[in-house]
């Protein structure tokens, strides 16, 4: 690779590996874990870079090859890589009128996406993250009507696991 395309490569990564970082805690537990996938989701993208045409964003791409890798080594691990504990990361105030009401249904809605396969966690991670239709279906590698269909399918399961 030369230098240029290299500084391109760097740039781009610096300015959006938060959504590496998004990835690695939507499919991983731990420190360890997380840095693990973040290193082998930095060099898929570095293999992946130079036939990167630029059809679509950057960061769409990005998302594309970081979801890949992140799916793809949860499906070869025979055991499944354990998510994120909810209780580990969050970050409680005390305060007199503190209400948690929010705070509690945040944790059952992640407790509820956890529950999911890994393509449809890595959808619904994409719907919270406000991509468009259009941007998750480019991104996931689907047509935008499967990924409609998809959608509904997973807000079902989503109310049934939630309301049961």
């Amino acid at each position: 690779m030369n230098k240029e395309l290299e500084h391109r490569f760097v740039t781009e990564l610096e300015s959006n590996q938060n959504i590496v970082h998004k990835v690695c805690s939507l499919y991983t537990n731990d420190r360890d874990s997380h840095n693990d996938l973040f290193q082998e989701i930095t060099i898929q993208l570095w293999k992946a870079y130079p036939k990167f045409r630029g059809d679509s964003k950057f960061s769409t791409w990005m998302y594309r090859v970081a979801l890949n890798t992140a799916i793809t080594l949860y499906r070869k691990s025979k055991r499944s890589i354990k998510t994120q504990d909810y209780d580990s990361v969050i970050f409680k105030i005390k305060s007199d009128e503190y209400d948690n009401t929010q705070e509690e249904q945040l944790k059952l809605m992640y407790k509820a996406v956890k529950q999911l396969g890994d393509i449809d966690k890595a959808l619904i991670f994409l719907y919270l993250e406000d991509k468009n239709y259009k941007e998750i279906a480019e991104t996931l590698g689907i047509t935008e009507v499967n990924t409609r269909v998809k959608m509904n399918r997973i807000k079902n399961k989503l109310k049934t696991i939630l309301n049961p």
